[in-house]
């Protein structure tokens, strides 16, 4: 009996060292993760001009009509062509039918890339992390539950990075200067109230399209995405959008200040994981 009760503390001993060592491991690999992102963050405000060129509506005076609808709404004559933009934003995130509150900041610079770091729950569910893309190569979705418990750990795949360049491509609609043509994109009316927008230096990306109203504001844009996001969980294009329910001017910049996207926008399947207020804006 008394090597039986010996066995059982040992047991019950290692059982806590292992978990222990799990929590420090957790927890070395979440700052780990942190410092990383912050490393790629800092990377992205360097891209930033001191005195970039000013808008001028002649930069635009090529576009289709509505190109030039758009940039006569989305900035202002004279204004800095800044293309790094910082956001702060709250919301909710929709995951697997619960939603979640959610605050976030991100970094935008394209064609650079983009850092999303977000904290989302309540509760006993708490979790916090960033979504990331860096320079074509480096991609990433790293997610901890309070900080110790992985819930998305993936980096730097061929199909991860895909994906996040098609984001980052969707999300320039908050970095107007970068949808100029003198920043490479390209223009072409589909219809009285849509455009194509392509990105030939973003490989791998298919073409934005947006929906504007008379004013020239984003009322949708939709892209096919790289996606594993399907019952199948099985990487292919798939549509991926949302409607923009409000706008906001900072800077001499007129963007969306309010949305909701999701996956398979357009379909029966359409599920918005993603509602979010712009609360600050810096160029």
């Amino acid at each position: 009996m008394a090597l039986a009760r010996f066995a059982l503390k040992m047991v019950g001993s290692v059982a806590v060292v292992a978990g222990v060592a799990g929590i420090a491991m957790g927890l070395w690999n979440s700052v780990c993760d942190a410092r990383n992102t912050q490393s790629v963050w800092d990377a992205l405000l360097s891209q930033r001009e001191a005195a970039p060129a000013s808008f001028d509506p002649a930069m635009v005076a090529d576009l289709p009509e509505i190109g030039q609808r758009y940039f006569a709404n989305a900035i202002a004559p004279g204004t800095p062509l800044h293309q790094v933009v910082r956001l702060e934003m709250e919301g909710s995130l929709i995951l697997n039918g619960r939603e979640f509150p959610m605050r976030a900041d991100q970094v935008l610079a394209p064609p650079h890339g983009f850092v999303w770091r977000a904290r989302a729950g309540s509760g006993l569910i708490r979790f916090s992390g960033s979504d990331g893309f860096w320079n074509g190569r480096t991609s990433w979705t790293r997610f901890w539950l309070w900080g110790v418990l992985p819930v998305a750990r993936i980096a730097d795949t061929e199909d991860h990075a895909r994906a996040a360049a098609a984001r980052m491509v969707m999300e320039t609609v908050w970095a107007p200067a970068a949808l100029l043509p003198q920043s490479g994109a390209v223009w072409t009316q589909t219809g009285p109230d849509q455009a194509e927008v392509r990105f030939p230096e973003v490989p791998g990306v298919e073409p934005m399209h947006l929906t504007l109203d008379a004013a020239g504001r984003v009322l949708e844009m939709t892209t096919l995405r790289w996606s594993d996001a399907n019952p199948d969980r099985t990487y292919r294009l798939q549509p991926f959008g949302g409607r923009m329910l409000a706008h906001g001017t900072h800077q001499g910049f007129t963007i969306p200040s309010g949305m909701e996207i999701g996956n398979l926008y357009g379909t029966p399947e359409y599920a918005p994981f993603f509602r979010a207020r712009i609360t600050r804006v810096e160029y």
